[in-house]
């Protein structure tokens, strides 16, 4: 099942959630949602910094994600990104699809 990686930060909105319900609801949540678009949470920590939150997920494919992105996203309780991460061995298949490119001003 493809992994995909999601961080970011959470409102003025989704921060008061955190502080009223605590910081195990938010990886229930995120759990139920996983699970209610086929894949399921690897991974939930909570972070200082730019990134309030940085999740690994296992899910069934680029659709699902766009899906629970979206759901979280429309929430208006955290400004989410989502990152599509690749195996080794998807990095090898890619290396060897023989592309062209010509850079800019070459």
């Amino acid at each position: 099942m493809p992994k995909y990686l999601f961080t970011g930060s959470f409102t003025a909105q989704g921060g008061s959630g955190v502080l009223a319900e605590g910081g195990t609801a938010r990886v229930k949540a995120v759990t139920d949602l996983f699970a209610s678009v086929g894949g399921r949470l690897e991974s939930y920590h909570f972070a200082f910094g730019t990134d309030d939150y940085v999740i690994l997920a296992d899910l069934p494919d680029n659709i699902a994600a766009a899906a629970g992105a979206l759901l979280v996203n429309s929430s208006g309780a955290v400004n989410n990104r989502t990152v599509v991460l690749l195996t080794p061995e998807e990095v090898d298949r890619a290396v060897a699809v023989k592309g062209s490119y010509r850079a800019p001003g070459g």
